[in-house]
């Protein structure tokens, strides 16, 4: 967190960049914003700040209806910490508080409910039920303003046990009542089409999605995702049911439309739709440490706010990760497309050319190995990798320790060093991982005029904590 009178200087510059970082209360008015509110700059002594929204709230502050602070940016810092105040706000940011309780929450963090609870209190100012119950509202509000769906069923939609608590809610959060949220958005003329859900996903500026965009087309398997244009799409696997997003990039947000065969499911396909495009990053921190190195500068100024492209699903990366071992990403991607034409789950509604889900870890558990379009060895591998991760010894969810992920990959016979860290890098979202040993990278790095060794790359890379994973994509992109 920073110190207070720096904040203050963010908000009298209406610095975006701050945006989700912390949030500020104005006691005259009673509300909480973001610092780039539009708004008049309040007076320094009416101010507060906070490092959630969930806190703001629980001081008794109601959003602003103009700037919308429950619709910022997540806060990069949950990215970078790996302890578990980090991987507790990544898994409550999936929903996972709304599907399985703090019970659920402690349990995957391997910690007891009460030292989450207090960790969070001490760490954001809130416990995971007041963080999740403030995602809730927010979730209600996209809901309210962009379906039809009744009143009530948007409530429990939106992760809420009552009629009475999700009342309650979004009076406390927005000072309306649910149904004037929903006239409020009709007599903004905001259009609305049936089966979809449409929203605005911010992000900071700078923001080079276009790379992300050409990293994932070639990439892309047929039937469960394909890039058209400008916008990206594909199917999720979804803790309720299946669904399919498109994602437009556009100035300042990305435009993305859900077709969700479960509403409850809005919160999840909301964080990793975010995760795919790594939409929470802190693109000025990476590029002023990138930036100064002489040799990625070139590449920083040439392409300011690279992302690294995560993906939505870490079992299906995984598995993918494995089906593209010393193959190039063209037969790989003929692979991955021949499992999902013939163990993938049929979408009810295909979009495009996205007809399928992704064969779950449980599916492909149950094949047998001997079908697999590859050599025996890496059948071997995708068997193994797939009966760990179906039976649950095995986790690449957001919120799993990263260290242990990964030396339960390597544990797996025939998955090695790059491939472990190449799953950790996109699947976990850990933004300091990089491939010395990549053929890529040696390749890239003679381009460059730098050292292709890889223990030379190594020791070089160590410059560019904690940021090397935008550097390996920096890299990456001169081949």
């Amino acid at each position: 967190m920073l110190d207070e009178e720096a904040c203050y200087r963010a908000v009298q510059g209406r610095d975006a960049r701050f945006d989700g970082v912390f949030y500020i209360g104005v006691t005259s008015t009673g509300i909480y914003c973001r610092p780039s509110c539009p708004a008049m700059t309040p007076k320094r002594q009416n101010v507060h700040f906070y490092r959630t929204a969930a806190q703001a709230q629980t001081a008794g502050f109601r959003a602003c209806r103009r700037c919308r602070p429950d619709a910022t940016p997540g806060s990069a810092e949950w990215n970078v910490r790996a302890d578990v105040v980090g991987r507790a706000m990544r898994l409550i940011a999936d929903g996972v508080v709304d599907r399985d309780g703090v019970a659920g929450l402690a349990g995957r963090l391997g910690y007891s409910e009460r030292q989450v609870h207090r960790t969070l209190v001490e760490e954001v100012g809130a416990g995971p039920l007041r963080l999740a119950r403030s995602q809730r509202a927010h979730t209600a509000r996209v809901l309210l303003e962009t379906t039809e769906l009744p009143v009530t069923e948007i409530g429990f939609a939106a992760g809420f046990s009552s009629i009475r608590q999700f009342n309650d809610t979004i009076r406390e959060v927005y000072a309306l009542t649910p149904s004037e949220l929903r006239g409020r958005a009709r007599r903004a003329g905001r259009h609305k089409t049936p089966g979809t859900i449409e929203l605005r996903l911010a992000y900071r500026q700078p923001a080079d999605l276009r790379g992300v965009l050409d990293f994932l087309a070639p990439r892309a398997v047929p039937g469960i995702e394909e890039v058209d244009g400008d916008t990206y799409r594909r199917s999720l696997t979804l803790p309720h049911g299946t669904g399919v997003a498109e994602l437009t990039p556009r100035d300042g947000y990305v435009q993305a439309t859900l077709r969700l065969a479960d509403p409850r499911d809005l919160t999840a396909a909301v964080a990793r739709c975010r995760r795919v495009l790594d939409l929470d990053a802190d693109p000025q921190a990476v590029d002023d440490l990138l930036g100064a190195d002489p040799a990625l500068g070139p590449l920083v100024a040439a392409h300011p706010g690279r992302r690294v492209p995560g993906t939505v699903d870490g079992d299906e990366l995984a598995v993918r990760g494995v089906l593209g071992q010393q193959i190039s990403v063209l037969a790989a991607r003929t692979v991955a497309g021949r499992l999902v034409a013939e163990h993938g789950k049929p979408l009810d509604a295909p979009v495009g050319t996205v007809t399928h889900a992704f064969p779950t870890a449980s599916v492909l558990a149950s094949v047998d190995p001997s079908s697999f379009p590859m050599p025996r060895s890496r059948q071997r591998t995708l068997h193994e990798l797939t009966s760990r991760l179906a039976d649950c010894s095995l986790r690449l969810d957001p919120g799993v320790d990263r260290d242990e992920a990964e030396r339960q990959l390597l544990d797996v016979p025939g998955i090695g060093p790059w491939t472990a860290r190449y799953v950790r890098m996109r699947a976990l979202a850990d933004p300091d991982v990089f491939l010395p040993t990549d053929l890529g990278v040696k390749h890239a790095m003679a381009g460059l005029g730098l050292p292709s060794d890889p223990r030379a790359v190594a020791d070089l890379a160590e410059n560019w904590r904690p940021w090397r994973s935008y550097a390996l994509l920096h890299v990456w992109s001169t081949l």
